[in-house]
């Protein structure tokens, strides 16, 4: 039996597909990277899923992240649900998982270089593109890290079709089709395993990144 399911806002179509297949019948929304196709508030509970960066190299590719605090583009700090936080750490713990719960920023930009030391130095442990932008009574964030200190991606990739026609990033494609798929379903493997009392069926994919 489910929960009570919380609006999930994803960023691409990539995490909105590992949503619906987790937890089918979740009321999602596909908002854009950095909320461009999103336009208002939201009602009720929200909870973000999918893909962020890590802001230092101890935490690797696949690491799940579930903030208690979101820092915003414009410099104030976005608190966490409470009762949302602590039901996707348990899901994630469910799972196998052990979550980091430091905090995280939401940038209008992807965060390279020297901006993610920066970054870190400040606290924050990882770093998505909408959390943060969200207006909502009760906000949380699902999150695995894809790119690292250590992997950079390239800053064409915040527009993916138009990364396609730039060389630069060709060089970094196999390497997404292949963790990019990975990370996006165990995050929404947390979230299924947080807002059901048994979690959907996973995938053999899924069985071995969580092993990893």
């Amino acid at each position: 039996m489910r929960r009570e399911l919380p609006i999930i806002v994803t960023a691409t179509r990539l995490e909105a597909r590992a949503v619906r297949r987790a937890l089918p019948g979740a009321p999602a929304v596909r908002a854009g990277v950095g909320l461009t196709r999103l336009q208002g508030a939201l009602e009720g509970p929200v909870v973000t899923c999918g893909l962020a960066g890590s802001l230092c190299s101890s935490l690797p590719v696949g690491t799940v992240v579930v903030p208690r605090c979101v820092l915003r583009p414009d410099g104030g700090a976005l608190w966490c649900d409470p009762a949302l936080v602590g039901a996707l750490v348990a899901g994630a713990r469910r799972l196998g998982q052990e979550p980091v719960l430091g905090p995280m920023v939401t940038s209008t930009r992807l965060i390279t270089g020297a901006q993610r030391a920066a970054w870190a130095e400040r606290g924050c442990v990882a770093a998505d593109m909408e959390t943060g932008l969200l207006d909502a009574e009760r906000v949380a964030s699902v999150r695995v890290v894809l790119d690292t200190p250590d992997r950079e991606l390239s800053g064409a990739w915040e527009r993916p079709l138009a990364a396609l026609l730039q060389p630069a990033a060709w060089a970094e494609l196999h390497w997404l089709l292949r963790e990019a798929p990975r990370c996006a379903r165990l995050a929404a493997q947390v979230l299924a395993s947080a807002f059901e009392q048994e979690s959907s069926p996973r995938f053999p994919e899924e069985e071995r990144f969580i092993r990893r």
